[in-house]
């Protein structure tokens, strides 16, 4: 009966694979190579790279610069106070915030349009007859109301 050859594959060796992966990566990928230079260059030529060398070699100062900035009292409320705002976008509609959004330049545009001289009392009268008048002075008496409930008395 035949005898089975015996083969043996020496152990792939995974550092020669990693060069020569590496000698062929400029030529593989040189215009990302190229364009990544470029950024590098661009960051350079600004002073980015002072900066952060600068912020490392200090970076014990920097941080400590930091927390005492945070520290301050009005550095906490500014954070609670960002907080307390974004919780309240988090809760209104996208829609409701871009309508406001977009009427906000229409009203200074209108506002605007009017001169320096302020509108008489019967302008305002006359346009108080509109619906959208109406609703929109709905909403500020209803957000008056609400602000008023969250004042405490004196």
């Amino acid at each position: 009966m035949a005898q089975p050859i015996p083969m043996e594959l020496p152990a792939p060796d995974p550092r020669a694979e990693l060069e020569r992966r590496l000698r062929n990566a400029p030529l593989e990928h040189a215009q990302a190579l190229l364009a990544a230079y470029e950024v590098l260059q661009g960051l350079h030529d600004r002073g980015v790279f002072e900066l952060l060398r600068g912020a490392l070699g200090s970076s014990d100062k920097v941080i400590e610069i930091i927390v005492e900035a945070a520290k301050a009292p009005a550095s906490i409320r500014s954070i609670r106070n960002g907080l307390i705002l974004a919780k309240t976008l988090g809760s209104l509609e996208p829609e409701q915030v871009g309508a406001l959004a977009r009427s906000l330049p229409e009203a200074l545009a209108l506002a605007t349009a009017q001169g320096p001289k302020p509108p008489g009392l019967w302008a305002i009268l006359k346009r108080s007859r509109t619906p959208d008048f109406r609703r929109g002075l709905f909403l500020a008496t209803t957000l008056l109301e609400a602000v008023g409930r969250s004042v405490p008395p004196t």
